[in-house]
């Protein structure tokens, strides 16, 4: 058998606090090194001669997928000014075409881009945003995986590309009314976007920096209001927000502050008419200092044109202990709340001429729901997006007046998918504190709930996002060969609110591990599955969440996957020099000062690699992933290779040509999901050859 590859160690040792930490894999970090490389392709080259045997299994998951996704389609069209807007996918093609019509479905197709024409073995499309007056198309591409963007102009009129090129930003933009204005988003060497440009087109020389966001803490973009009648830059730290605004049609003037910052306030505005709505999480203390009584947020109001200091707010929504107030989304006619409620999304309907207020019902009681796209002020209509574990995502057009719901798509699931056939519920496990953790699962409803059955255990828990139920007709690949997937929902995360977030982060971010082991321990409890049977799965801070849990609690489960797992912790977040650092102070505390290093450093799973058996492993990395550096998932292989005791099964796998998110296309994408499956079925031995299968 093929032994795996042994990184050689160097001498070097962190020193902060007074704490010596050695770090022997420190010199994995120079990507230029030929050691590196040769270390990274030898990792490859091993995983893959530990996982030929189900080369053909892996193949035959890939058909699968495949075979479900009508490969030539549309998306639904949007009417946009003149134009309804829609792309299109082809059989074999791996990128989105998009296109328009002339007011009509019917009228001839007009090619906006085709990324399928390029030759770029990675291909990330950034921005693409038509003009006011629909005549120009700005759009840019990564073609590293690095997240940094090229900017291009297309008259739409000829079909030829403008001389203008702006090198290296963001994929963040906005037009100016004038359609020949675009603001757009710099970063700095660490890639945060600190800086807002003004560039006119056809203009030589340097652009105009409007805006520099000099907090390293803070990240900067601008977007244009729905009603077009401001631009808006937004400078947001993890803690604190500071909007200011321009009309739109003066895309020359100065930027006005709307309301200034002040550590604790978060807040977001959407303009209506006379007035600017504004969701805040700011008290109504008299000394003027912040406190966490409207954590939850409520919603303000502020005349425009007028003050729009904090003082000059009126309250229209009071605090609600037990409602989060998510977002909104402002019409002439119509106010969308988005509101988070139980551990569900709900959309509120306010109708400002008949003052009716209302939730809109959901099918089901375990679902997704969001606002899809409407970029039309002057409506009664509104987009939404549903769908559920067991429901495929669905577009329907909502009248505002009626309440009528109208199914415009539902994606198609091709092979002959029932959807009575699985079952989708919430389950809830009890952390050691008392604190109850929600699990939404998806079984087949004829999978036996006697231990027998596999179970995959997904995680994230951090930074607030909610891992609301979605549908996935690759995941059936699982549970039609009898997995029980689970999708934990621990502290840390946003699904309960904004409590439930700062209840897992800072020094209570334990509370984030300690809530996903409890979910396992309960899966087990119940006589669902077995430690042996059960495998855990998470990625980026997710893969933080598995690799302090394999540390901790080793005896989990049996097998894990980390995709590019964000493992070193403390070392990373002292290095200002790595994309997202300094703004990550504000999730994870600042290591620099004592408490928060000696919080993190009892949880950063390359630091506590202990000599203990560990679950097998499979570690994903991107090469160019300015996320989590690949050296991080290396490292912490490098050091489990040698450390840790017994002969589970440690796999890295490094993509050396893409970054944080995997290979570009709707194919590469399915590829990186059947390498995954392969693994984890071979594992729970529901491997077959493509012999077998057929």
């Amino acid at each position: 058998m093929q032994s795996p590859p042994i990184a050689t160690q160097q001498p070097h040792t962190h020193t902060e606090h007074g704490v010596d930490r050695p770090d022997p894999y420190h010199w994995l970090r120079d990507r230029e090194n030929a050691e590196v490389i040769a270390y990274l392709d030898a990792e490859n080259a091993y995983t893959a001669a530990q996982t030929d045997h189900i080369d053909g299994f892996r193949k035959l998951l890939f058909d699968e997928m495949v075979a479900r996704i009508q490969e030539t389609d549309l998306s639904v069209p949007v009417k946009d000014g003149p134009y309804w807007y829609y792309s299109r996918t082809e059989d074999g093609l791996d990128y989105k075409i998009r296109v328009r019509k002339l007011e009509s479905m019917d009228a001839e197709e007009e090619v906006l881009l085709d990324l399928n024409q390029l030759d770029h073995e990675y291909i990330g499309l950034g921005a693409f945003s038509v003009s006011p007056d629909h005549n120009l198309l700005a759009y840019s591409l990564d073609t590293t995986g690095r997240e940094v963007y090229d900017l291009r102009f297309i008259d739409l009129r000829t079909g030829e590309h403008l001389p203008d090129v702006i090198e290296g930003i963001t994929r963040n933009i906005a037009w100016a009314n004038d359609n020949t204005t675009v603001f757009y988003t710099r970063q700095d060497e660490a890639l945060r976007p600190h800086q807002i440009a003004r560039h006119t087109l056809g203009q030589t020389g340097e652009d105009t920096v409007v805006w520099t966001e000099e907090d390293d803490k803070f990240r900067t973009y601008i977007w244009r209001s729905r009603s077009n009648a401001f631009l808006i830059i937004g400078s947001f730290s993890s803690l604190t927000t500071e909007m200011r605004v321009l009309d739109a049609n003066t895309p020359n003037g100065d930027f006005t502050v709307f309301a200034e910052r002040h550590l604790g306030h978060e807040y977001s505005i959407e303009h209506q008419g006379d007035r600017w709505l504004v969701l805040t999480n700011d008290s109504d203390d008299a000394d003027g200092k912040h406190d966490e009584r409207a954590v939850n947020s409520k919603m303000m109001e502020a005349p425009v044109g007028g003050n729009t200091a904090r003082t000059a707010w009126t309250e229209l929504i009071a605090h609600r202990d037990d409602v989060t107030l998510q977002g909104v989304e402002a019409f002439d006619r119509f106010v969308v709340l988005d509101e988070r409620e139980g551990g569900l999304a709900h959309l509120r309907v306010m109708d400002l001429q008949t003052g009716s207020d209302a939730r809109m019902e959901m099918p089901e009681p375990l679902y997704t729901v969001y606002g899809s796209e409407n970029p039309n002020y002057d409506t009664t209509t509104f987009r939404i997006g549903y769908q559920s574990m067991v429901t495929p995502r669905s577009v329907f057009d909502v009248d505002l007046v009626s309440g009528e719901r109208t199914l415009l798509k539902e994606t198609p699931v091709l092979g002959g998918y029932d959807r009575t056939a699985y079952t989708t519920e919430r389950r809830w496990a009890t952390s050691p504190d008392g604190t109850k953790v929600p699990m939404s699962v998806l079984r087949r409803n004829d999978t036996p709930l006697d231990a027998s059955a596999p179970l995959l255990l997904y995680g994230y828990g951090s930074y607030g996002a909610k891992l609301d139920p979605w549908f996935s007709s690759a995941r059936l690949s699982l549970v039609d060969r009898g997995v029980i997937l689970v999708i934990c929902h621990p502290r840390g995360g946003g699904e309960m609110g904004e409590t439930w977030y700062r209840r897992g982060k800072f020094h209570e971010k334990q509370n984030t591990f300690t809530d996903f082991a409890a979910c396992g321990d309960q899966l087990v409890a119940d006589g669902w599955t077995t430690r042996d049977n059960m495998a855990l799965q998470g990625g980026s801070a997710g893969g933080l969440l598995m690799g302090t849990v394999m540390n901790q609690r080793p005896d989990l489960a049996a097998r894990v996957v980390a995709q590019v797992p964000f493992v070193d912790v403390v070392t990373t977040m002292l290095d200002e020099s790595i994309p997202l650092t300094a703004g990550e102070w504000e999730e994870w505390g600042d290591p620099r000062k004592r408490e928060f290093f000696d919080t993190m450093l009892a949880y950063s799973p390359y630091d506590n690699v202990t000599a203990q058996d560990y679950p097998a492993l499979l570690v994903t990395a991107g090469l160019h992933d300015p996320r989590v550096q690949y050296w991080e998932p290396a490292k912490w292989v490098a050091k489990l290779r040698v450390t840790k005791t017994g002969d589970s099964q440690v796999l890295l796998k490094t993509n050396m040509a893409a970054g944080h998110s995997g290979k570009s296309g709707r194919y590469g994408a399915i590829e990186d999901v059947a390498y995954v499956y392969a693994w984890l079925l071979d594992g729970w031995g529901l491997a077959e050859t493509p012999e077998k299968a057929e």
